[in-house]
């Protein structure tokens, strides 16, 4: 029987809507034991944007996949105590409260370790320590705060959000990173560790090109941008791919909204391009042959491409520019994805069987480990596992089960 990368590890997973929750997510996928605790009211997203009447919401379902649920009120004299053996048990506590919100419970970082020597305890904030520490954070106050929203969009249009969650899912990935090297590190010393990871910190993170190149403007125009003005900050440059080589979205028929293909114009695929689009001439222009001369006319270059591109489908210019090799991608609408064979075969797009809502569709995990397959289940319903756990693992009795649960302590 195969064994699970993280099998044998416990996670008490106190964490509620997105960042947190889709880090306890990875390591339930890689196959640690995560035991989800609620307020007996349940995390909030179980109820928002929900699309079935009285059944767990999409929301809440793609990110709580293959865990276990308990619910229990730790502002209660017992349920602080039932808390306290759960941190017994576990070998990593993951939390994302408001600042400050497990210490008002009396379990501080102090407490925590004393009563577990060994847990690796994170924490997921929107900031770290300074002037923002105690802000209110969502996904996209983090883009806003970490660098993503000052460099997306148009130039002359306002600052964007992303629609990949990079604030929220995207620090959640960083908290595993941090959760896994703790657990390595304890192997060696024997003790757990404090984790924090903030949103913004995570952001930025993401947005370290950037950086990059507002240190390179004062040594003048960035010159793979294609922008005609520069200032002292990086400008928004629409769908410029910022690196090395020049890319662009071109439109493509019929012209609908993600009837586009996103191209990259590498040194080498210029001459085939050049036969593609009709325009064999310009391989060989001084005006047009090398990287240098095309960068300062991008946009006339992307034009002449989507002059060709736009009298074609979208699938069929893939087709010809994947024959010359040259980097290409056509722009995916959520309900192509959602449909993608080559996805599902990859187990991305996962469907999933729910008691409440039936058939759903899910994402699956990206991570591929040889020898440590993962099957995707569906999320628990709220307190789901509470005998299992609380009777079978904590040894407490049907009487006092029924007690807790009639004295709202879960």
């Amino acid at each position: 029987m195969t064994t699970k990368a993280l099998e044998g590890i416990r996670v008490l997973d106190m964490t509620h809507v997105q960042s947190g929750p889709s880090a306890t997510q990875l390591m339930a996928w890689l196959g640690a034991d995560v035991v989800k605790l609620e307020a007996p009211s349940g995390d909030i997203t179980r109820a928002q944007l929900r699309d079935i009447p009285d059944a767990d919401s999409l929301y809440f379902t793609m990110l709580n996949s293959n865990k276990r649920s308990i619910t229990l009120n730790t502002k209660t004299e017992r349920g602080k105590q039932l808390l306290t053996e759960l941190i017994r048990r576990s070998d990593v506590m993951v939390e994302n409260f408001g600042p400050g919100a497990i210490d008002r419970m009396g379990f501080t970082w102090d407490r925590i370790r004393e009563i577990n020597p060994r847990i690796v305890y994170a924490s997921i904030k929107g900031f770290g320590d300074g002037p923002y520490t105690d802000f209110k954070a969502y996904e996209v106050v983090a883009q806003a705060m970490g660098g993503s929203m000052a460099t997306t969009g148009f130039e002359d249009g306002p600052p964007m959000a992303t629609g990949a969650q990079i604030g929220d899912s995207g620090t959640g990935i960083h908290a595993v990173a941090a959760i896994l090297a703790a657990l390595l590190q304890r192997t060696r010393t024997g003790r757990g560790q404090r984790v924090n990871v903030a949103m913004q910190h995570a952001v930025l993170n993401l947005c370290r090109v950037k950086l990059r190149d507002q240190q390179r403007l004062a040594y003048g125009p960035l010159a793979e941008y294609p922008n005609e003005d520069f200032g002292d900050e990086v400008p928004r440059s629409g769908n410029a791919s910022g690196g090395g080589q020049p890319g662009w979205a071109v439109k493509c028929a019929p012209g609908g909204p993600n009837d586009y293909v996103y191209v990259i114009v590498q040194p080498t695929g210029w001459t085939p391009l050049t036969g593609l689009i009709g325009r064999p001439e310009l391989a060989d222009d001084p005006e047009w042959a090398t990287p240098q001369a095309r960068l300062p006319k991008l946009a006339k270059m992307f034009q002449l491409i989507e002059e060709w591109t736009s009298t074609l489908p979208k699938w069929r210019v893939l087709e010809k520019l994947n024959a010359q090799n040259i980097p290409c991608g056509p722009i995916l609408s959520t309900k192509e994805i959602i449909e993608d064979a080559s996805l599902a075969a990859n187990d991305m797009v996962v469907e999933v069987q729910h008691p409440e809502r039936g058939s759903y569709v899910t994402v699956g995990s990206p991570l591929k480990l040889s020898d440590s397959p993962v099957d995707i289940t569906a999320s628990p319903l709220l307190g789901e596992h509470n005998e299992e756990i609380y009777i079978g693992e904590l040894g407490l009795g049907d009487a006092e089960l029924r007690l807790l649960r009639s004295g709202g302590v879960i």
